[in-house]
């Protein structure tokens, strides 16, 4: 029977192209955190409102496309993997989309400046984390030929040595956001109280987004495991 329902369709193809699309809808609303923060440099809220509605609308989508791989994924009869290992890998994917869209909304309402001390390391911290969410796509995208060739062999040594890589830039972000914070502390006399705290929050939020990406690859080297 042919069916028009996209999701259907991508499941026809392969049982896990939708995990794919998925993580690469949330990493398309995570790397929009870039150009939100340059704007929120450069003052521009009109760049930033703009930039942090693109950023819901995403999230939004991968939302929806998240709703769609748990009502449509098969079985763990027809899967090669558990599908509650898989559950819980959308569930990883699907917290990058949410912390991007936390982020950009927190900062949008309060219209929250990023003192000028901090605005490099800022920049700086924002894509390395957004390198760690990249490299957690990448690996996602190995999955179709780990299936391929039942979870062994060369494609698995691919795959282990993008998580080790993913792992690296994980820890190469929480150095940095150690480094922020230090900076930040340096200078929170200045600032007004509840600002200092809600930057805080931020940095804190952007670590987060690594730490989800490298989850990514935790579960991804848990299905390699089993």
């Amino acid at each position: 029977m042919v069916t028009n329902n996209p999701i259907l369709q991508m499941f026809a193809r392969s049982p896990f192209k939708p995990m794919q699309e998925h993580i690469a809808k949330a990493n398309t609303c995570a790397r929009e955190l870039l150009p939100f923060f340059e704007a929120v440099i450069a003052d521009d809220w009109t760049k930033a409102k703009d930039i942090q509605h693109r950023i819901a609308v995403l999230e939004g989508e991968a939302d929806a496309l998240k709703k769609d791989v748990r009502q449509n994924l098969p079985n763990s009869v027809f899967l090669p993997v558990p599908r509650s290992d898989l559950l819980e890998l959308l569930r990883m994917q699907d917290k990058i989309a949410n912390r991007a869209k936390d982020i950009s909304g927190i900062m949008l309402g309060r219209e929250m400046p990023i003192p000028e001390p901090i605005q490099p390391q800022m920049l700086a911290f924002v894509r390395s984390a957004l390198a760690t969410s990249e490299q957690a796509l990448k690996s996602l995208n190995e999955l179709d030929e780990l299936v391929g060739t039942g979870f062994r062999g060369r494609e698995v040594e691919i795959v282990e040595n993008m998580i080790i890589e993913l792992d690296e830039l994980e820890h190469k972000n929480d150095e940095l956001e150690r480094e922020i914070r230090s900076q930040l502390f340096e200078i929170e006399r200045q600032l007004h109280p509840i600002d200092a705290m809600f930057l805080y929050k931020v940095i804190n939020w952007i670590g987060d987004l690594a730490d989800r990406a490298q989850q990514v690859g935790s579960r991804l080297q848990l299905l390699l495991a089993r």
